[in-house]
């Protein structure tokens, strides 16, 4: 049973570690953060395939920056992913 549980262990280490952070948000669920440079304003985002893609356009000067959350929502609430995007000015 240690063996099986030590395999079984590692093999899931391995299989996390061979993955971009994308794909992990995305297949298996957690949160990634992601901090856009200086002055650029979050507009979209979506996926396509296990690839993350985000719109921005420079800020203006009436705005100020703002943090936002895009998240699954799964049919049976589980392995749920996160990607938070902070603006900094």
């Amino acid at each position: 049973m240690k063996q099986f549980l030590f395999i079984t262990s590692v093999f899931a280490m391995i299989l996390m570690t061979s993955c971009t952070e994308n794909e992990r948000v995305k297949n298996f669920g957690g949160t990634q953060t992601i901090e856009l440079p200086a002055g650029e304003k979050l507009i979209e985002a979506t996926w396509k395939g296990d690839q993350l893609w985000y719109l921005t356009r420079p800020m203006r000067e009436n705005e100020s920056p703002e943090t936002f959350k895009f998240q699954e929502k799964s049919s049976f609430g589980m392995i749920e992913g996160t990607v938070i995007f902070k603006e900094s000015k």
